[in-house]
C-alpha cells in the first residue's frame, strides 16, 4: 500500500514539473490546439452536410457511407509510404516547413464547402479531404512529438506526451461545444479562420531545432528517396516481425490489437450515419455524444489510468477497457431507443484506456532495443485492420439502414464488429504479460519510441 501511495504522490506531484517542461512547447501546442478544435468542431456537421448533398430529402445515405468507407481505405494505403517519407523529410528539412504544409492543407476542402454545399463540390470536397489526410493524418502528431523531443530530456518525455495526448482530447472537447452551440451555417467559417491561424501563428512564432542538410546536389533524385525509404521500411517491417515472433506476449498482443482495430474503426466509420438514418439525430446530438466521449478521455487517461495501474495492472485494465468496448458496439447495435446512444457512448471513459494499456504491455515485454520495433509492426498490424473494415461494414451498414433488410435490426453491422472485440478479449484473457530485468521507469518511457521512430 505504501507503494501505491507513492506511486500516486508521484502522479499528481509530477503536474507542475510537466507543465515546466511544457513550458518551452507554447508555441507548438497552442497552434495544434486550435487546429485540432477546427477539425473536430466541423465533424458533427459533415455528416448532416453530405447527407442532404448527396441524398437530398432522405435520412439514410448509402452513398456517403461507401465514400466514407472508400476514403479511410485510400487513406490508409497511402498513409504506410507517406508517413515515414514525411518523417524523414522533418529530419533532414527541418521540423517546421513539414508541421506548415501538414497544418495547412485541411483549409482547402472545408474552404469548398463554406463557399457551396451542392454535390457537385461535396464530391470535391472529399477529393481534397482524402489528399489533406494522406499527407496530415499521424504525421501531424508524429512531427509535432519529434518536436517536443528537441526539447524535453529522455526520462522526462513520457509524462510530457501523456500531456499532450490529454491536450489532444480537451480540443477535441471544445471543438463539439463550439459546433453544439454555434448555428449550423457559421461552423465552416469559424473552422477555416481558426485553421488559417495556427499555421500563421507557427509561420511567426515557432522556433526551427533542425537544422537543415546542405546538399551538394541541389536537385536530389526524388525517385531514389522514395526507393531508399521504402527499402528502409522494407528491412524494418521484416526485423519487427522476428521480433514479434519471438515473444508470446507481443504475438498475443498483436493479435488483440488487430481483432479490436477491426471493430473499433469499422464502427466509428459509420456510426453518425447509422444515428442520423435510425434516430435523426443531428450536429447537436451528435457534438453531445462526442463531448461526453472527450470529457471522459481527458480524465481517464490523465489521472485514473496512473492510479490504479500499479493495483491491477495493465492486463487487467485492457480486459476491461475491452468489456467496455463489447458493451459499448452492443448498446449500440442494439439501440432501442434516441437516450440509448447516450448510454452507450458513457463507455467510452474506459474503452480509451485500451490503447495505453496496450503500449504498457508491448514496453514491458520488448526489449530496451526493441520498442520501436514492436510498438511500430503492432501499429502496422492496426493499419491493416483499418483498411480491411470498411470493406465489410460500409456495405453492410448501407444494407441494414435499406428497406430491403432481410429483418429490422438498423444496427447489425455494429453488432457484428462487436464480434472482433469479444475475439480481442478473448486473446487478452490469455495473455500472460512478460518483462525484462531492466528499470521499469525506463521501460515505461520508451513508449514513446514508435512515434520518435516514425519521424527518423
Amino acid at each position: 500500500m505504501a507503494g501505491v501511495a507513492k506511486s500516486s504522490h508521484e502522479s499528481f506531484g509530477g503536474c507542475g514539473g510537466t507543465l515546466r517542461v511544457l513550458r518551452p512547447l507554447l508555441h507548438l501546442l497552442l497552434p495544434l490546439c486550435v487546429h485540432w478544435v477546427a477539425e473536430e468542431m466541423t465533424v458533427s456537421v459533415l455528416v448532416d452536410v453530405t447527407t442532404k448533398a448527396l441524398c437530398p430529402g432522405e435520412s439514410t445515405c448509402s452513398e456517403a457511407i461507401y465514400i466514407n468507407g472508400l476514403q479511410q481505405t485510400v487513406v490508409g494505403i497511402f498513409k504506410m509510404v507517406v508517413l515515414p517519407l514525411l518523417g524523414q523529410l522533418a529530419d533532414e528539412c527541418g521540423r517546421k516547413p513539414l508541421l506548415l504544409l501538414t497544418l495547412s492543407t485541411s483549409i482547402f476542402p472545408f474552404a469548398l464547402l463554406a463557399m457551396s454545399q451542392s454535390k457537385e463540390i461535396v464530391y470535391a470536397y472529399y477529393v481534397l479531404r482524402t489528399i489533406s489526410y494522406i499527407l496530415s493524418q499521424g504525421s501531424i502528431f508524429c512531427i509535432s512529438v519529434a518536436y517536443a523531443a528537441d526539447f524535453i530530456e529522455e526520462g522526462k518525455r513520457a509524462a510530457a506526451f501523456s500531456w499532450i495526448t490529454g491536450l489532444f482530447s480537451a480540443s477535441h472537447v471544445l471543438g463539439n461545444v463550439l459546433a453544439r452551440f454555434l448555428p449550423e451555417q457559421y461552423v465552416f467559417f469559424v473552422s477555416i479562420g481558426l485553421l488559417m491561424f495556427s499555421p500563421l501563428y507557427m509561420h511567426f512564432f515557432l522556433t526551427e531545432t533542425v537544422k537543415p542538410v546542405q546538399r551538394q546536389d541541389q536537385q536530389p533524385a526524388c525517385l531514389s528517396k522514395i526507393l531508399r525509404v521504402l527499402q528502409k521500411r522494407f528491412h524494418g517491417m521484416r526485423d519487427a516481425a522476428s521480433v514479434v515472433a519471438s515473444s508470446p506476449t507481443l504475438r498475443g498482443i498483436s493479435l488483440v490489437s488487430f481483432f479490436y482495430e477491426l471493430g473499433m474503426s469499422g464502427i466509428t466509420s459509420v456510426l453518425l450515419y447509422y444515428l442520423k438514418a435510425a434516430f435523426g439525430y443531428d450536429k447537436n446530438e451528435f457534438s453531445e455524444i462526442l463531448m461526453m466521449v472527450g470529457i471522459g478521455s481527458i480524465v481517464s487517461q490523465i489521472m485514473v489510468l496512473p492510479l490504479i495501474n500499479p493495483i491491477i495492472g495493465e492486463k487487467v485494465i485492457l480486459c476491461i477497457a475491452l468489456l467496455a468496448s463489447i458493451a459499448y458496439a452492443l448498446l449500440y447495435g442494439f439501440a432501442w431507443a434516441s437516450w440509448v446512444p447516450y448510454l452507450s457512448a458513457s463507455f467510452g471513459v474506459i474503452y480509451v484506456l485500451v490503447k495505453p494499456a496496450t503500449y504498457a504491455i508491448i514496453s514491458k515485454a520488448a526489449s530496451p532495443t526493441d520498442q520501436g520495433k514492436a510498438q511500430g509492426f503492432i501499429a502496422g498490424v492496426q493499419s491493416i485492420a483499418s483498411l480491411l473494415s470498411p470493406l465489410a461494414m460500409s456495405p453492410l451498414t448501407s444494407w441494414f439502414l435499406s428497406d430491403s433488410a432481410p429483418f429490422d435490426c438498423k444496427g447489425f453491422s455494429i453488432v457484428c464488429a462487436s464480434i472482433c472485440l469479444v475475439i480481442a478479449l478473448c486473446y487478452a484473457c490469455l495473455l500472460k504479460p512478460e518483462g525484462h530485468s531492466g528499470d521499469k521507469s525506463e521501460s515505461a518511457e520508451d513508449i514513446e519510441a514508435p512515434l520518435l521512430s516514425s519521424s527518423n
